[in-house]
């Protein structure tokens, strides 16, 4: 690949570290699929352990947007705004926080998924994911974005992973309502602290696509400007 401008005369592109930010966010998306099954079949060994990887895999995300945003310039000799890509980053970074927001909610409190709503839950969480991976796509493609000036086969490309990206977050949200009301309708048969808990979780994964979502709406703008 040839290098940009800002690469040949800095060195790096503050690109990079946001592509490897994103990355290590949807690691972490990716490990609760595991930890949602776990949880199904009330496996809490299995659970603990891959919370730990989670909250390891969190940690390192965290790392990763404090030295950006440390060492991201207050001025950039490129076409987007340095706040821009911060919001970018801030918006990645909840890929993470919801995850192990959800994690630490249902091991805490050793929360096994109702077998009633347990095949609803393993798709909400899969689509959820998958938003989480077609961002990653997105995000990807930003270097070959701004070294092309925004323009090309390349943008065609990203416009058409954001459209996707858009299509995934809406099948989640669909699927959101499913589980909700698969749950409204045996609730009376749990605790209703468990009930609680476990709206607090669905709404956890709903708002983990969402914010997947809202960094490819981020970049969908660096675009538009």
């Amino acid at each position: 690949m040839v290098g940009s401008p800002f690469t040949n005369l800095f060195g790096q592109s503050p690109i990079r570290p946001i592509q490897e930010h994103i990355g290590h966010a949807h690691q972490c998306a990716v490990l609760l699929q595991p930890f949602v099954e776990a949880a199904i079949k009330n496996d809490w060994d299995s659970a603990n352990a891959l919370y730990k990887q989670i909250s390891d895999l969190e940690h390192k995300a965290d790392e990763a947007k404090t030295k950006l945003r440390a060492n991201l310039p207050s001025s950039l000799m490129m076409p987007v705004d340095r706040g821009d890509l911060l919001l970018m980053v801030s918006k990645q970074d909840k890929i993470a926080n919801h995850t192990k927001d959800i994690a630490g909610i249902m091991v805490g409190r050793q929360m096994q998924i109702p077998l009633e709503i347990s095949e609803s839950m393993r798709k909400f969480v899969e689509i959820a994911i998958e938003t989480s991976a077609q961002a990653v796509k997105a995000v990807n493609e930003m270097d070959e974005l701004l070294e092309l000036g925004f323009k090309g086969r390349v943008l065609e490309v990203v416009e058409k992973l954001i459209e996707e990206l858009n299509r995934l977050e809406h099948e989640n949200d669909e699927l959101q309502i499913q589980v909700r009301s698969e749950l409204f309708q045996i609730e009376d048969s749990l605790s209703p602290v468990n009930v609680v808990f476990l709206y607090k979780v669905i709404e956890g994964i709903g708002a983990l696509a969402d914010a997947a979502q809202s960094a490819g709406g981020k970049l969908q703008l660096l675009i538009a400007r």
